[in-house]
């Protein structure tokens, strides 16, 4: 049986198309915070269009993820880490025992090098050219290996590194 969509309360409403520009934004920059936040309004609209939470719940966890986002912005400031390395961190920091065995330190290093060595890189052409894709990755599981990432891991880390790096190089071959 299909239900029909609930009505919404006009603030519910505007205060979910606001996270979702705001996901969109952070998505131009950050691929693994986007895709937390992105997981995260889709689940609480699936509550709400399920019925199993109401409009006024609806609110609170939207408050809530706009909280996150707000977090996730000042986290480069705490961890000493510019815009592009917050980025990457964060694509190294999705395995959870890199995490245990290489420790925040080591990420934050594995981080700083690559966006020096990947910027280096980019030329503006490089998500067309497979050479090019290759010679990246290629610096970026030596990186990985010299730090010592965790080998399992390594061909998942390599992909969203560079997943990380199509986002960012837009504005990495203007500046070239």
């Amino acid at each position: 049986m299909v239900f029909p969509q609930r009505p919404s309360s006009g603030y519910a409403t505007f205060s979910r198309s606001r996270e979702r520009r705001n996901i969109k934004i952070r998505s131009k920059k950050y691929l693994v915070q986007s895709r937390s936040f992105a997981e995260m309004l889709e689940a609480t609209i699936r509550k709400y269009q399920n019925r199993t939470i109401e409009a006024a719940q609806v609110i609170a966890e939207l408050i809530e993820l706009a909280k996150q986002m707000r977090e996730g912005q000042k986290r480069g400031e705490s961890l000493g880490l510019t815009d592009d390395e917050v980025a990457f961190y964060d694509a190294l920091e999705t395995n959870d025992s890199a995490v245990k065995v290489l420790g925040e330190p080591t990420l934050k290093n594995i981080a700083r090098e690559l966006v020096a060595h990947v910027r280096k890189s980019v030329t503006i052409d490089w998500t067309l050219r497979e050479s090019a894709q290759a010679q990246i990755r290629v610096l970026v599981r030596r990186i990985l290996r010299k730090y010592g990432y965790p080998p399992d891991k390594q061909e998942k880390a390599t992909q969203t590194v560079l997943e990380q790096a199509k986002l960012l190089c837009g504005d990495w071959s203007e500046a070239v």
